[in-house]
């Protein structure tokens, strides 16, 4: 649970940062991606409106699970996102440039993956109002992820691990995400 807490610390204080110079930001939404919870993994987001077209959003996820026969999939994943909004911030049709961050671990398939990674992509989305207070939003992003990590066989050998590195290009953010506005 700690690391859960230091991961909530730096995106709320990504999230104060970017809005210092920012006092003219008129609207904040806390979020959750209900797609990463069908998948098991805790999430929240942070998003700030700039103006009325322009947003600053911080999603950040850690799934911590083991599964049976010693199958995992841990990491963490941070994505900073500017969205430019076509309506109004909160409302409607937008574009997005995102960032990621993550560390994984994983045990699939009697081989083992610890490690980075990090790249960009370009996001589009709608925004529904659901109330004054709570939006339902959908999008994709599509981009750039770059992998370095150390594959070996699912057993103790330091001797066996090899050292990989992956370029992906494909979807890199899909998101049913619901907000609560303040």
């Amino acid at each position: 649970m700690g690391f859960i807490k230091k991961v909530i610390k730096c995106v709320a204080f990504l999230f104060i940062i970017l809005n210092i110079n920012v006092l003219k930001a008129q609207d904040y939404a806390l979020k959750t991606n209900a797609l990463y919870w069908l998948g098991t993994t805790p999430n929240i987001g942070f998003e700030a409106g700039i103006n009325n077209k322009w947003t600053i959003d911080v999603a950040a996820a850690y799934n911590p699970w083991k599964f049976k026969d010693d199958r995992m999939l841990r990491f963490w994943l941070v994505q900073p996102e500017a969205r430019y909004w076509f309506c109004e911030s909160f409302e409607g049709h937008f574009v997005g440039i995102h960032a990621h961050g993550a560390r994984f671990y994983s045990a699939i398939n009697d081989n083992i993956y610890d490690g980075w990674l990090a790249g960009a992509g370009l996001t589009y989305g709608y925004a529904w109002i659901l109330s004054s207070r709570w939006t339902m939003e959908a999008g994709l992003g599509l981009g750039y992820a770059r992998l370095w990590y150390k594959q070996r066989p699912n057993i103790p050998c330091k001797k066996c691990e090899v050292d990989k590195t992956r370029n992906y290009f494909g979807p890199t953010k899909v998101f049913l995400s619901f907000s609560y506005l303040f």
